[in-house]
């Protein structure tokens, strides 16, 4: 029997993803064992992240400042949009060091066996942004599998019709893998394959 607040500090460790119960009990030990000073800023972490990090209100990014700073910089090309699905794909385009485009974050991608459709994906955003007429790229950027995949060519339907040229990143990436574990070679790879969709 562990002590009662072990046991709630385990059940949510066991939220966190990729965490299962035997997971979340070594965490939950590693946090008893060391000393306080190292829970406390962990604590102070957890806090600041919640109280200091929002969405970027134009493109869904993480930020501290709203609008982001790829929305508000002049070096970037604010003609070009990369779409990915979620803030941790913009650091993988970013490695490159390659695209001087922005950015707009869906939160996701369609998975119909997931209840995830179009209405809860940040898709009306991108179409107001390619509406204004100031867009001359999108490059979708979702990851290569089966809800990316469909999210892309759900996407691209969408887009083709307000005159604005629509790209696909280059299969430089392995279907079936995340954006996320691409290295800065193959994601460059990927994005001067691009082609039309």
């Amino acid at each position: 029997m562990l002590p009662d607040p072990l046991t709630r500090l385990v059940e949510q460790l066991q939220k966190l993803p990729g965490i299962g119960a035997k997971g979340a009990q070594r965490l939950a030990f590693h946090i008893l064992k060391n000393p306080r000073d190292d829970a406390e800023r962990l604590c102070e972490a957890i806090r600041d992240i919640k109280e200091r990090v929002t969405y970027c209100t134009v493109c869904n990014n993480i930020t501290e400042q709203d609008p982001c700073g790829f929305c508000t910089s002049v070096s970037r090309d604010q003609r070009l949009i990369c779409v990915v699905e979620e803030p941790q794909n913009v650091s993988v385009v970013e490695k490159t060091r390659e695209f001087r485009g922005v950015y707009h974050v869906l939160m996701g991608a369609l998975s119909p066996l997931h209840g995830v459709g179009p209405d809860d994906l940040k898709i009306q955003g991108l179409l107001s942004r390619v509406k204004d007429g100031a867009v001359d790229e999108v490059i979708l950027a979702t990851n290569p599998n089966v809800e990316g995949e469909a999210t892309a060519l759900y996407l691209a339907r969408l887009l083709k019709p307000l005159g604005v040229r629509v790209t696909r990143i280059a299969m430089g990436i392995p279907v079936g893998s995340d954006l996320e574990y691409a290295d800065e070679v193959t994601m460059s790879r990927a994005m001067e394959g691009r082609r039309e969709v």
